[in-house]
């Protein structure tokens, strides 16, 4: 499938910024299954400096510098991309079990693997804990085929936490979030990395875009879509898939990435460091993602 996805952050202050630095996740990745074909981010007021370039994950970051004073930020970001499917449409009760992933993960020295490696790691928003391990360690049996396994912690992710987006922030804990039961799509992708990882399993974070649609007979209204997050998971010799615990399933052509890491703090859509502007700017979000 081939979309246009238009992104607006908007930001307006209670008292002048004099000059302010930024940095972007705005830019689709080109990826097995994704490609972009164009992408502009345009910015008021004008920039005196600007730069674009892969970071340490292979996401394009864009960075910016605005040193005249304003009140207000405006980013627009547009972009063209392609999709595609998952690289295989793999049985999921078939692959390498949970055990042999894990004895590949620990004994291999291929290169992919070694790189898999470091999503095993704990990150600034991801810490092992006893909770998490009692949350997901009756499903991942040595003996069950390990995507299987992710499929049914999918599952359970979904039906046991309300979607309540007044309900945390990027700082909410994650033992918060298993204690309340209730979040976004952002809490529910780290809560599946967190299981993954605490148990042995290289999890990525994905942040990116997915194609909402209206109900039957209705118009889609511009600018309602949003920011999605989602988790890659890694299986030995059978490579990265990724799972939508928000959804409830695998991802598919209407998941368009932007970037990952190791949590939203690694590739957040923007942040950055300002000089002035008072306490408690109002924030406004645009996302339109379109079909071609």
């Amino acid at each position: 499938m081939r979309y246009k996805i238009q992104h607006i952050t908007e930001y307006e202050y209670a008292d002048r910024v004099s000059h302010c630095y930024n940095l972007a996740h705005m830019i689709p990745r080109d990826t097995l299954r994704q490609k972009c074909l164009r992408s502009d981010i345009r910015v008021e007021p004008s920039v005196s400096y600007t730069s674009k370039r892969e970071d340490y994950f292979g996401n394009q970051a864009y960075h910016f510098e605005i040193q005249r004073p304003h009140r207000k930020l405006r980013i627009s970001a547009t972009s063209e991309v392609e999709t595609g499917p998952q690289h295989t449409s793999l049985n999921l009760d078939l692959g390498i079990t949970c055990a042999e992933a894990k004895e590949q993960l620990r004994a291999s020295k291929s290169h992919d693997v070694l790189l898999a490696r470091e999503f095993l790691l704990a990150s600034t928003l991801l810490k092992p804990s006893k909770d998490i391990v009692s949350f997901c360690q009756n499903i991942f049996h040595d003996d069950r085929p390990l995507l299987s396994a992710v499929m049914e912690l999918t599952q359970k992710i979904y039906q046991e936490f309300e979607y309540s987006p007044q309900s945390t922030t990027v700082a909410t804990p994650l033992d918060d979030v298993l204690k309340q039961r209730k979040g976004v799509c952002q809490d529910f992708a780290h809560l599946q990395i967190a299981c993954l990882r605490t148990l042995g399993f290289p999890a990525k974070y994905v942040s990116g875009y997915i194609e909402t649609l209206p109900p039957p007979g209705q118009e889609k209204l511009v600018g309602t879509d949003a920011s999605h997050a989602w988790v890659s998971v890694y299986s030995p010799t059978e490579g990265w898939f990724e799972f939508d615990p928000t959804n409830e399933c695998l991802a598919s052509e209407q998941h368009i990435i932007t970037a990952w890491g190791r949590d939203y703090f690694d590739i957040t859509p923007l942040k950055g460091v300002i000089y002035g502007g008072g306490e408690s700017p109002v924030l406004n979000v645009s996302v339109d993602v379109s079909r071609l």
